[in-house]
């Protein structure tokens, strides 16, 4: 069930100590496709999956060289924050952390505090070695992909180079997120802005922070498996349903 703004809006401004959790639907308004709604990007072509997932991308050569180009044209290389990203850093008085799931940096470039965004699933912003975890700026490994190299391989051992960022079948850095799972604990209020909740270990924060007693608020396009827990829902775009909850 679908709760009142005002609902929300009085919990989220009662509330002394907040951690977002923010998903693929608050950069949606940037021009960002997210991956499972109507016009997500996997509904749209199933097979783009496989350039998501570790093990069909270390496995198949193809599939790396398609995600190189898909990597050439991302829209994040000249998305901007919209007004779901300038809501949060609204709220930044309150709001301790940003756990985030994307990897597109939105909210570091709409002026959160860099050092207060945990990005649980990497960035797009550097590419890394597999075998020997050589880091290099995402944009020249791309110079090298428009210079003819359809999958680049690393410079110092010869390995697979991808982006920095985790993909299915890969492990979450565990420093990152026992750190997001101390924010959320620490917490009187998670707001849960744009994502699903369908991607482990992610989502398991939501039921850490309902058992240390946070309340939970969940801004949403659809339903997710947390719903439950929350103590205001609020549906609809995140780039109008977030500023009205934070004025």
């Amino acid at each position: 069930m679908t709760t009142t703004l005002s609902r929300a809006r009085s919990l989220v401004a009662g509330a002394g100590r907040i951690v977002a959790l923010t998903g693929a639907g608050i950069s949606t308004d940037s021009g960002i496709p997210d991956f499972r709604g109507p016009q997500g990007l996997w509904t749209r072509d199933p097979s783009a999956r496989k350039m998501s997932n570790l093990q069909a991308y270390r496995g198949s050569r193809e599939v790396r060289e398609r995600t190189w180009q898909a990597r050439l044209v991302h829209p994040a290389w000249h998305a901007e924050p919209n007004a779901a990203h300038h809501a949060l850093v609204r709220l930044s008085g309150t709001l301790t952390q940003i756990v985030t799931q994307n990897i597109d940096q939105l909210h570091q470039k709409a002026g959160f505090p860099p050092e207060r965004v945990l990005e649980l699933h990497g960035t797009m912003f550097e590419s890394v070695c597999l075998s020997c975890d050589d880091h290099r700026d995402m944009r020249s490994t791309l110079e090298r992909v428009r210079a003819g190299e359809t999958d680049p391989p690393c410079l110092v051992c010869g390995g697979i180079l991808k982006s920095a960022t985790i993909s299915f079948g890969q492990q979450l850095d565990r420093d990152l997120l026992l750190a997001a799972r101390a924010a959320v604990e620490a917490s009187d209020l998670l707001l849960v802005a744009g994502s699903s909740l369908g991607v482990q270990p992610a989502a398991g924060l939501v039921s850490a922070a309902s058992r240390a007693g946070a309340d939970i608020v969940i801004c949403n396009g659809s339903e997710t498996p947390y719903d439950s827990l929350a103590a205001a829902l609020i549906r609809g775009p995140l780039g109008s349903t977030l500023p009205a909850l934070i004025p």
